[in-house]
């Protein structure tokens, strides 16, 4: 952001703004992601943002969950690899867990985009979409996966996920970790983890999290997790008069 100084009050706001910008003008993210995001920034606004007590609670039961998984998978789409695509790479050599697109508005150019820029970022593999598997109780594009990826996997991290696709993955029996700064949304209730924040600033913090259990090989157990009462508090810190 060239015409924008550091020291203007929402410039991380608009810096994060221009990131979803550019990525659909390199054709990772699609028009509807703009939405999508100017949601989530109403509600990180609400919760001023910063990263609450119940989030870093959120992101240490994630880091647990994800490192004790057998096939532990990262599911991407445009938003997401245009705001974290370097996190997201990270995270994948981290936890040693194969990246995989999957997007909700069918164009198989914008899944090479994503995979390319995901490559730019420096994946080494980025598994796509296969009508070789499929997933149950859902019918839109986000269906089609990878045979040895999402179809395989025991526990998905999916950041901004679609509320669907996180219902149908619950009902096949996958964990799911997600990122929604919405608390009420259907994604966050039905998330086996759900971290009420904002993506960049999770990202880092799950990263180090699992960097941190490494020495433990993951089995450091974590205590057991209420993602009710998780939801609760971010939704009251989003009502408080003084949030």
């Amino acid at each position: 952001m060239t015409d924008v100084p550091t020291s203007h009050p929402r410039y991380e706001s608009l810096r994060i703004r221009d990131a979803i910008v550019t990525g659909v003008k390199r054709g990772v993210t699609s028009e509807h992601g703009l939405i999508a995001h100017g949601r989530g920034e109403a509600y990180d606004y609400l919760l001023g943002e910063r990263t609450h007590p119940f989030a870093v609670a959120a992101i240490d039961a994630a880091a647990h969950l994800l490192s004790q998984a057998s096939h532990p998978v990262i599911s991407v789409n445009g938003n997401v690899v245009a705001l974290v695509a370097a996190d997201l790479v990270r995270l994948s050599e981290v936890l040693g867990a194969p990246l995989e697109v999957n997007i909700f508005h069918a164009s198989k150019q914008r899944e090479q985009a994503i995979r390319g820029y995901l490559l730019e970022h420096g994946a080494d593999e980025v598994l796509m979409p296969s009508t070789d598997a499929t997933l149950d109780f859902i019918d839109s594009n986000r269906k089609f996966v990878h045979p040895q990826g999402i179809h395989k996997a025991d526990a998905i991290f999916v950041p901004l996920e679609d509320g669907d696709r996180c219902q149908a993955l619950r009902r096949m029996g996958k964990a799911v970790v997600t990122v929604d700064l919405n608390p009420m949304s259907r994604t966050s209730r039905t998330a086996s983890i759900t971290i009420v924040d904002n993506v960049v600033r999770a990202l880092p913090l799950l990263i180090q999290g699992l960097e941190n259990l490494a020495p433990y090989g993951g089995a450091k157990q974590g205590a057991a997790f209420d993602n009710i009462a998780h939801l609760a508090a971010a939704e009251q810190e989003i009502r408080s008069p003084d949030s």
